[in-house]
């Protein structure tokens, strides 16, 4: 593959030839950075940084001002009332347009047991056996050989530090060839999204000012399953419910009191059976009223090259849900999904009573069209229409002794959902990016089923907002063996090489 030395030696401005890099330019940028590129990702993902843990976010917070502040981005910490937020900021030579870009560098919690390797935040490097199996081999060899099949496995090495190598690997790459952006960056570093990004919103308004730019790219979340590049336009949003169901005030022995204790987890099932049929439509009248879909969104959620048969088998599920006919036409509408369930004991711990509660976690996931207040007040007036008396506390004596079905009701909106036309100036730009740096039109996505905290940026900057997504679909984000599969690494360089290189006036 062809060096770039010869950059810097053409007596051109830096603007005119930074817009005319090729495709095989951008590749050979890419290649000719790779080795610092892996050593940026093994260096990050080596950083503990589940945001339970203060110290842990401390830690990435100082690697983050070292590495943004010695590349000269001046930095800010926006204060939240829990862990700041970092903005780093770098001004063109008469720039007049401003890009801001959103990472998040906190990550799941991790349980060791479950790896399979010896610590999650020491990156390994495995190939996938004959037999389908991943196996270690030497780090070591990816300082001479390159299989774009390998994988990277440790924590956050693709949600979401794995993209932050890249942008800095990309961001080292023009700097040694002598390029620069013509417009403004600005990069807003997020220390709590896992944590569902909860003082974000109040923060994006009260540091308005600092943050205004003209269009927010998010680098986060893997690209389409086809693993072709992909550009998602707009992200559901979350809010959660937790319900608790009460019968005797301790659990009894089921011999003496079944038949007699009304038991909390069947009164907690039947609510939960009511609230969607059979096919798994919701049944709460007006739940999905707004959505509407014209033909020509119709045509975009068709032409996502996905692999319906594929998804099931993947799944190993016969059937789909009753909300839409296709994966991407389903997660078009607000979704209402119990993501866990509790009451007493199973397996070698179970015993023969009946439960004192019975508890059940909901989220609600959010269209552009949803309104959270509304979702949750047709949701609490299901539950009253099956006789139920909803509290915010767990009921006194005198309420049980009162009330035949009680349940504790608690609620909480994360962020909404957000969603820019594919046909805007954004949409184009991007295109435009992704076409020169792939040689293909990408994948188009108007709304992906994850959540990310970018509404509050659109809603307080009136800014439109397109996810970049680099990493492949598999990286078992949030489970596991999370990784990052090599040949995505790359692209994911060339796909920030090929942003920052691209005209924005």
């Amino acid at each position: 593959m062809k060096k770039l030395l010869y950059l810097p030696l053409f007596l051109i401005s830096q603007v005119i030839m930074a817009q005319s890099l090729s495709k095989s330019d951008l590749e050979a940028m890419t290649s000719d950075h790779w080795q610092h590129g892996l050593d940026l990702l093994r260096e990050i993902v080596s950083i503990p940084n589940d945001a339970a843990y203060k110290e842990q976010i401390t830690e990435n917070l100082i690697w983050c001002k070292d590495q943004f502040g010695g590349r000269g981005f001046s930095l800010t910490e926006l204060e939240t009332g829990g862990l700041p937020l970092l903005l780093a900021e770098r001004k063109a030579e008469n720039g007049e347009k401003t890009i801001l870009f959103y990472f998040h560098v906190d990550g799941q919690a991790v349980e060791k047991s479950k790896w399979n390797q010896e610590d999650p935040f020491i990156p390994v490097l495995k190939e996938k056996t004959s037999s389908g199996e991943w196996t270690e081999i030497q780090m070591e060899r990816a300082n001479t050989e390159y299989d774009p099949d390998w994988r990277i496995f440790a924590r956050s090495s693709s949600d979401d530090k794995g993209p932050i190598a890249m942008f800095l690997t990309a961001w080292d790459a023009l700097s040694e060839n002598n390029l620069s952006p013509d417009f403004n960056v600005k990069i807003i570093l997020d220390f709590e999204e896992e944590q569902g990004s909860p003082l974000l919103p109040e923060a994006v308004k009260t540091h308005r000012d600092k943050l205004m730019a003209d269009m927010m790219i998010i680098m986060d979340g893997p690209r389409h399953i086809s693993n072709e590049p992909t550009l998602t336009f707009g992200a559901r949003g979350i809010s959660t419910m937790t319900l608790t169901t009460y019968g005797p005030v301790v659990p009894q022995h089921s011999g003496h009191f079944g038949n007699y204790a009304p038991n909390p987890a069947f009164m907690l099932a039947q609510l939960l059976a009511s609230m969607k049929n059979e096919n798994g439509r919701v049944s709460i009248p007006g739940f999905y009223d707004g959505i509407e879909i014209s033909d020509e969104e119709r045509a975009v959620l068709a032409a996502v090259p996905d692999d319906e048969d594929g998804i099931r088998d993947r799944l190993q599920i016969s059937r789909i849900d009753d909300v839409g006919s296709y994966y991407q036409e389903s997660i078009q509408y607000p979704s209402l999904n119990i993501r866990g369930m509790n009451s007493a004991w199973v397996g070698k711990e179970s015993r023969t009573i009946v439960p004192s509660t019975a508890v059940a976690e909901i989220d609600v996931r959010l269209v552009k069209e949803s309104d959270p207040n509304r979702l949750f007040k047709l949701i609490e007036d299901h539950i009253q229409n099956q006789g139920f008396t909803i509290l915010d506390h767990d009921p006194i004596k005198e309420e049980r002794m009162k009330f035949e079905k009680v349940i504790k009701l608690e609620k909480n909106i994360a962020y909404q959902a957000f969603r820019t036309p594919i046909d805007s100036e954004a949409g184009a730009w991007l295109r435009g990016m992704m076409e020169r740096a792939f040689g293909k039109a990408p994948v188009q996505i108007r709304t992906s089923g994850g959540s990310v905290p970018i509404s509050p940026f659109v809603d307080a900057l009136d800014i439109p907002a397109v996810t970049v997504p680099t990493v492949n679909a598999d990286n078992n984000q949030h489970s596991p063996n999370e990784n990052i599969r090599l040949g995505n690494y790359r692209d994911g360089i060339r796909t920030a090489l090929s942003i920052l290189t691209q005209s924005y006036k």
